[in-house]
């Protein structure tokens, strides 16, 4: 499907259309990207999207996914008082 770049203001734009905002699923706000010089247009993401399945999925891991034992801290060596 071809369409033509609109002036708005001082940018320019393409209309989409309804057929193709409905199938890629795009609402009020979208992620713009360039990638291989092409302009890739996605449904935005929410911030944090994702982070609560993954801090289930990491804590039913054995290991809790940590890359070294907790250990002590320059707090727990310096500034704690018992």
């Amino acid at each position: 499907m071809k369409a033509r770049l609109i002036n708005i203001g001082n940018s320019r734009g393409v209309r989409l259309p309804k057929p193709l905002i409905e199938q890629a699923g795009l609402v009020d706000v979208v992620d713009l990207e360039v990638h291989e010089g092409r302009i890739v247009i996605a449904p935005a993401r929410q911030p944090r999207e994702g982070w609560a399945e993954a801090a289930t999925r990491l804590a039913s891991e054995p290991s809790h996914g940590l890359l070294d034992d907790p250990g002590p801290t320059r707090f727990d060596e310096d500034q704690w008082q018992w």
